[in-house]
């Protein structure tokens, strides 16, 4: 007992550890908010001092108004036409090469800029400059500017003198020229960025102990900008953050580890069939992780991405597995510790509650794939509608409706279909069986139960008689009605190794005739163990294979074992050999299975069927269980054993009822053959 706690405790002490350690850290985003949408949290007031800056929008409209009206600032380079004069050639007349350098001169004086500023200038962009000169900006027209290439065929235009306009060509004057008035780029940037600073300077300050934000507030571009800088101002004060983040960490794990406890005592009192097998508690917890986990990855990675896990897929493999009350529950568990991350918990807490019992209610037992579709239109609505409610009990009105959180929820709604999938994978996982495998397995034309029906019919006809005995009976005390189904369909399949040596399969010969007692016994004990190796090639569940196993429990071949005992009257008989290997059933749908078997085989023997025989053979047979002690390890309670005994009772009335003696056909009457066509 101590051990099974332990390992309870440890399952959820590892589920806590998990999710604690991906719950979101306390230098995380404090809010969730989003511009445009109401603020949904207590009115925010300030702690500090924080500056209000500019928004978005106003800077980008600075920044545009700037980049429009700033005039770069470029610089003049006096020693760029002494350069170029230097490399005129010198003529025998020194007068061509003076009056070509006074020209120069005065074009390089107004200015000569690069081919891209020409261009600009040409193209209207650029109608003035600044002209830095010893820490003095003068602003200057570009009218005047030239290229090289304008500036060259400025001078070969206005030239008219033949002398200095041949000395002009022979000087190969459209090599040298170049600019001698270039742009600043650093100075113009820091002059930039200093008018930039100066046009969104701050705009005031919210003191501490006024409001930033009051609640249902519509979220706009500055109380964006200001809440951001609330934040940041925030996270630099590191030796608050510091002290504070061990204490949220704590907190995280009393929230996570008070749920995960509470749910464990919810197991333990109303679910106790589900506590006491290690693997319901096991995949209750890693289910409970694995969708917080894909919750944080998906809100990690996606805005607003909580919206969007397919949290129903939670209740669905609950519901399939177990019942509506533990889905329900665990589905609210599971939210309560999502809603620790997100800021709108009541929100969110809402549409999940809203929509998990939507998804129950109208699923309550999965038997075929397209009841999930059906199940994902309902969820869809559910969260539509509990949202747009919340919204007008939040608002007063649908304006602050999210279209992002209405996609989300339906491909939340849309992704349900997922959980026929994971339903086969915690089946192969934890040995659960679903209804729908039932359903499945009880299929006559499984080729386990077609190989039965062609090579041993009569064993085959029993196994249906049984199913629907023993069906009739578990749902009379609310048992797995599907699972005793299915279990009694594959109960006898070991019969199939040896079909002549029971009688429902005999036809005139029987075989033990020429076999003592124990060999007789020995073959027909062997249908237990047949039955399991054939199970298990053929893949069935582990759960069909307990109803092979225990469909006789430690009983005996009593017939055999009778015959022996008569044959050998001096002697102490051993029951060994007459006793099948167990266990006895455990359960209430193999204990309803075991009675069922016994009591449909024995009805076949009996010479009348009346109402007062069948009741004393279905007493004789089950109290004889009962005293032979088959059932002690059963959950089965006395109510549901009167139960059973008198569906079994009614059944069997039905079956064998006696009917109407047809009268013999008077001489005056006549016969259909001897009717006219007008007859």
């Amino acid at each position: 007992m101590r051990s099974s706690l332990f390992n309870r405790i440890l399952i959820a002490l590892a589920a806590a550890i998990v999710i604690v350690y991906f719950y979101p850290h306390p230098e995380a985003k404090r809010f969730n908010y989003e511009e445009g949408r109401p603020w949904n949290y207590a009115k925010l007031i300030a702690p500090f001092d924080i500056p209000i800056h500019p928004d978005s929008a106003t800077l980008q409209a600075a920044r545009d108004t700037l980049e429009a009206r700033f005039v770069p600032i470029y610089e003049m380079d006096a020693l760029v036409v002494d350069s170029i004069i230097d490399e005129l050639p010198y003529d025998g007349v020194m007068g061509m090469r003076y009056r070509l350098a006074e020209r120069l001169r005065a074009i390089y004086a107004a200015g000569v800029v690069d081919m891209h500023t020409g261009q600009e200038i040409s193209d209207g962009k650029l109608p003035k400059v600044r002209i830095l000169d010893k820490n003095i900006l003068t602003e200057t027209p570009t009218t005047t500017f030239m290229s090289p290439r304008g500036a060259y065929a400025y001078l070969d235009s206005t030239i008219t003198d033949p002398a200095l306009h041949y000395f002009f060509s022979e000087s190969n004057l459209h090599s040298l020229l170049r600019p001698n008035c270039r742009i600043n780029a650093e100075e113009s940037e820091r002059r930039f960025q200093y008018d930039y600073l100066t046009l969104t300077a701050d705009r005031g300050i919210i003191l501490q102990g006024q409001t930033i934000i009051d609640k249902g507030t519509i979220i706009t571009s500055q109380d964006y900008t200001n809440l951001q800088t609330y934040e940041a101002l925030l996270t630099q004060d590191k030796t608050s953050q510091s002290q504070s983040k061990w204490l949220m960490i704590v907190g995280q794990f009393g929230y996570v580890a008070l749920l995960l406890t509470a749910l464990m005592f919810y197991l333990y009192y109303f679910c106790p069939a589900i506590y006491n097998k290690l693997q319901g508690v096991s995949f209750i917890y890693c289910l409970v992780t694995l969708f917080f986990l894909v919750t944080v990855a998906l809100d990690y990675f996606v805005a607003q991405g909580i919206y969007m896990a397919p949290m129903m897929i939670v209740p669905i493999l609950l519901l399939v597995f177990f019942e509506g009350r533990t889905a329900i529950f665990v589905s609210m568990t599971l939210s309560l510790i999502c809603a620790g991350t997100t800021s709108f918990s009541l929100e969110y807490l809402f549409l999940q509650f809203i929509a998990a019992t939507a998804a129950v209610y109208s699923l309550r037992e999965l038997s075929r794939r397209a009841q999930l579709l059906r199940t994902s239109v309902v969820v869809a609505i559910a969260y539509i509608v509990s949202y747009i409610f919340l919204e007008l009990l939040m608002n007063g009105n649908l304006d602050g409706i999210s279209r992002r959180i209405l996609i989300f929820l339906a491909v939340n709604a849309a992704l349900t279909s997922m959980a026929y999938i994971l339903m086969f994978a915690a089946e192969r996982i934890f040995g659960f069986i679903s209804v729908v495998t039932l359903v499945e397995l009880a299929d006559i034309n499984n080729p386990v139960l077609m190989r039965l029906s062609n090579e041993c019919p009569g064993t085959f006809q029993h196994s249906i008689a049984v199913s629907n005995l023993a069906s009739d009976a578990a749902h009379s005390i609310g048992a797995n009605v599907q699972l005793v189904r299915a279990g009694a369909l594959y109960h006898d399949i070991g019969k199939l190794n040896n079909p002549a040596f029971f009688t429902e399969n005999q036809h005139g010969v029987n075989p033990h005739d020429a076999l003592t007692p124990e060999q007789s016994a020995s073959i027909v004990i062997s249908h237990v163990k047949d039955g399991i190796k054939l199970a298990e090639k053929a893949g069935l569940p582990e759960i069909i294979r307990t109803f092979i196993r225990e469909h006789h429990g430690a009983g005996m071949a009593k017939y055999f074992y009778y015959t022996y005992c008569k044959l050998h009257p001096d002697e102490q008989v051993d029951p060994t050999p007459f006793t099948y290997p167990g266990p006895n059933p455990r359960s209430r749908e193999t204990s309803v299975l075991m009675m069922a078997d016994a009591v449909e085989a024995a009805s076949r023997s009996l010479q009348t069927h009346s109402e007062e025989a069948i009741t004393d053979l279905v007493n004789k047979i089950i109290d004889g269980q009962i005293a032979d002690g088959l059932h002690s390890q059963s959950t089965i309670a006395f109510r549901d054993v009167v139960a059973i005994k008198e569906i079994f009772i009614k059944h069997l009335m039905t079956i064998y009822h006696s009917r109407i003696a047809y009268p013999s056909a008077p001489k005056n009457a006549t016969t259909q053959s001897q009717r006219t066509p007008a007859q």
